[in-house]
């Protein structure tokens, strides 16, 4: 289990916490959704999890991953954790991606730290994950630069970087906001069965309930920082409690929705 319990991030100069008493658990095999507004502080979040806030950023509470506590923990021990333990995929994988490296290099990358494989079992891991990814021909992608793919195709090569050294919780942050509806629905079915097949925790942050309910099995609720509404997906959607849950609710359009 992945528990995070009283999680607060305040940035120099801030005159609020980015995030403050956020408190949830993420268990192995499980998806769980983080929705809110822009600015609520779901990426800030993500960001703490996989140890990459920067180190002006005052972060207390607690982040225990399978007994280890991660806040405090020293650069040294958070590289050998991620990209092993926890990985995340980025919201534009354009930006992530190294312009000058092939596909192929960058997929591997993990690999080169956290394993002693030579060249050649590189190549097979990360050909594998490529294709588990489901990249089309992974060796002649693979070959390519970022530029050479489609948005899905890079969507996918960035899922193939995180699951490569097979870790047992991927954190997604709005990985689904610049692909067309198609993709959308195909990345989501990809995360479902990885999350199965290899008993992966994840973390699926998006502003977009139609997704959440779609691929996750709980839902947190996110505004200002703080947590305010959890619960089973159906639950959420049937029943909420908060007004801020449902105002979210009420804004989804819908098929009877008129444009003004």
């Amino acid at each position: 289990m992945l528990q995070v319990e009283h999680l607060s991030v305040q940035f120099p100069g801030g005159a609020a916490p980015a995030v403050e008493h956020v408190s949830f658990s993420l268990n192995r095999g499980e998806i769980l959704g983080l929705v809110g507004e822009s600015g609520s502080g779901k990426s800030v979040t993500a960001q703490c999890l996989a140890g990459l806030l920067l180190p002006d950023a005052e972060v207390t509470g607690t982040i225990c991953l399978e007994g280890q506590e991660l806040i405090g923990a020293s650069p040294a021990q958070l590289r050998a954790i991620r990209g092993k333990e926890v990985a995340m995929v980025f919201q534009e994988p354009m930006t992530s991606l190294n312009p000058v490296l092939r596909v192929e290099r960058q997929v591997e990358e993990a690999l080169r730290i956290h394993t002693h494989l030579n060249g050649r079992q590189r190549r097979d891991k990360a050909l594998a994950a490529m294709a588990e990814a489901e990249l089309p021909d992974p060796a002649a992608l693979g070959c390519r630069y970022p530029h050479q793919l489609s948005g899905g195709q890079l969507q996918r090569a960035m899922i193939a970087a995180a699951l490569v050294s097979e870790p047992k919780y991927l954190l997604c942050d709005e990985i689904t906001t610049a692909l067309d509806v198609t993709v959308q629905a195909q990345i989501l079915d990809l995360l479902g069965k990885l999350s199965r097949e290899r008993n992966m925790g994840v973390l699926f942050i998006s502003h977009d309930l139609r997704l959440v309910k779609k691929l996750c099995h709980r839902a947190l609720v996110m505004r200002g920082g703080r947590i305010v509404e959890t619960g089973a997906v159906e639950e959420l959607f049937h029943a909420p409690r908060e007004a801020y849950t449902r105002r979210l609710l009420d804004a989804i359009p819908t098929r009877d929705s008129k444009l003004r």
